[in-house]
């Protein structure tokens, strides 16, 4: 069992002028409904990029905020929430969790469904331009799950691990066959089959098979 040390949800806001953003997610301090596309009263600014059934919670390990403050120094937004998760606690990281891990949270059952892939807002968030690019480079990115079953979730909920459907297949491993090892062809091709992982990373890992080619990452993280 894990403790939640933190369940937020939050409204779309400004960011910056012009740019909205869910980011900001405050302690919700109730008990809280999650359904099939997140936690009610919970929203998401770009429905394209973020939220929906393959992204309806996001998970944060709380572990990588001193690892973070260590690297950058205090910045404002590295507490929780700093990253707009959903959910944070200690004792999981992208090393533990694997693609397919499916876990009881109060009476929901959800299943984690990708890693997050760091965008631009992250650098308007944090104050730095190339913020989004270290989330990429050190695979410190949070996760997300999709709803078998809703539910309620309180705050002092735990997360019980279920079942695991690809143990092999960790959040790290994702993370070096997209952004390290990034034409492994056999990695790949497990990756584009890999039931549990949702279906645009699917396409992701299919689509730079059949390409050859690594897609470009500066629109997402330069904005």
């Amino acid at each position: 069992m894990i403790p939640l040390s933190s369940l937020r949800i939050g409204p779309a806001a400004e960011l910056a002028p012009g740019v909205q953003s869910g980011i900001d997610k405050r302690p919700a301090g109730r008990v809280l409904l999650l359904g099939p596309t997140g936690f009610a009263g919970d929203e998401q600014a770009d429905l394209r990029r973020h939220g929906g059934p393959e992204k309806a919670v996001h998970h944060y390990d709380a572990g990588h905020y001193p690892v973070w403050r260590a690297e950058l120094g205090d910045l404002p937004a590295l507490r929780p929430g700093g990253f707009g998760e959903n959910l944070s606690t200690l004792g999981l990281s992208e090393s533990d969790v694997a693609v397919g891990d499916v876990f009881r949270l109060g009476s929901a059952l959800i299943e984690v469904s990708q890693a997050r892939q760091p965008c631009w807002k992250l650098n308007l968030r944090f104050d730095r331009r190339d913020m989004a690019r270290l989330v990429q480079q050190t695979g410190r990115s949070g996760w997300y799950y999709r709803v078998l079953e809703p539910g309620e979730v309180a705050p002092d909920d735990a997360l019980a691990l279920v079942e695991r459907r690809a143990p092999d297949w960790t959040l790290t491993r994702l993370h070096r066959v997209l952004y390290i090892d990034r034409q492994n062809r056999a990695e790949l091709q497990a990756m584009a089959s890999l039931a549990p992982l949702s279906p645009s990373w699917r396409d992701l890992a299919a689509r730079r098979l059949d390409s050859g080619r690594v897609e470009d990452w500066q629109p997402r993280l330069d904005g």
